[in-house]
């Protein structure tokens, strides 16, 4: 199983609200880079965020279901 990045945060709250959703909607979600961003200050910013990632074969839905309701959020 391949994992495919879909959302980088740079804070840990951000990437766990979308991976909280994600999961909620049925995809499988893991969080990578959290704790070295917690534990280095920079180190997100640095490494290119903490990412939200899904399997390959769930990406384009997972990734349409964000777009979605960020629009309905606006």
């Amino acid at each position: 199983m391949q994992l495919v990045t879909i959302f980088r945060a740079f804070n840990p709250i951000d990437a766990q609200l979308v991976r909280s959703r994600l999961d909620a909607a049925n995809f499988h979600p893991t969080v990578s880079h959290e704790l070295s961003a917690l534990s280095m200050d920079g180190y997100a910013l640095a490494a290119g965020g903490i990412l939200v990632q899904v399997p390959d074969e769930e990406a384009a839905n997972a990734t349409e279901f964000l777009h979605s309701s960020e629009e309905l959020q606006a």
